[in-house]
């Protein structure tokens, strides 16, 4: 059996109960699925940006609440296995998938690295050969988080995805979702054995 936990009352929680001008982006991941549909109108309703990861819990959302958390993203973030299922639940094509978020789509693809389709053009992002192989649990989140921190920042598509794709593999080389860790010069070292930022990411090093 499956134990619920703290997600039982995730219903219950609301972005109306927040002071709304504070929030630069909300995630939208795998949770309650009335709660996610719940979020989803409230940040559309409150003009909230929102990026929509309903990774694992396609398979129980209702085809309408996926093309209406779809529709009110800004980024979609999902692997090539859930993109399938968010095209046969939704009825909608590839095409139509990959251009109906605000600012992006972006499809994780194990060891090929990721695609994005944004509004200026199409990314294909390597992935980084990981030291040792460990454990995959959690390198989506790790991709996700590294996006996110590269966005926040102000870099381009492709450097937020390459810092995802170094994120994602700093997780791979370890066993369970969060024991991996690095400090912020070693990963900017290690992202430029790989990649050419034009010290775009000295911006991590005055952090």
């Amino acid at each position: 059996s499956f134990y619920t936990g703290a997600m039982a009352c995730a219903r219950d929680l609301s972005f109306q109960d927040l002071e709304t001008d504070e929030i630069d982006l909300a995630v939208i991941s795998p949770n309650d699925p009335q709660a996610m549909a719940k979020y989803a109108a409230e940040c559309q309703e409150l003009g909230i940006p929102y990026l929509y990861d309903p990774s694992q819990q396609i398979v129980r959302l209702a085809g309408e609440d996926l093309r209406e958390g779809l529709e009110g993203c800004g980024l979609l973030v999902v692997n090539d296995y859930e993109f399938e299922l968010l095209r046969e639940k939704t009825g909608l094509s590839a095409e139509a998938i990959q251009h109906t978020p605000a600012r992006a789509c972006v499809v994780t693809l194990g060891a090929e690295g990721s695609r994005i389709w944004a509004k200026g053009g199409i990314y294909d992002i390597p992935a980084v050969p990981p030291q040792r192989a460990g454990d995959p649990t959690g390198i989506g989140d790790a991709f996700r988080a590294g996006l996110i921190k590269g966005l926040a920042l102000g870099l381009s598509w492709d450097l937020g995805a390459r810092m995802g794709a170094l994120a994602a593999t700093y997780a791979l080389e370890q066993t369970g979702p969060q024991s991996h860790r690095y400090t912020l010069a070693d990963f900017v070292t290690r992202f430029r054995e790989h990649f050419d930022d034009d010290q775009a990411l000295d911006v991590l090093l005055r952090c």
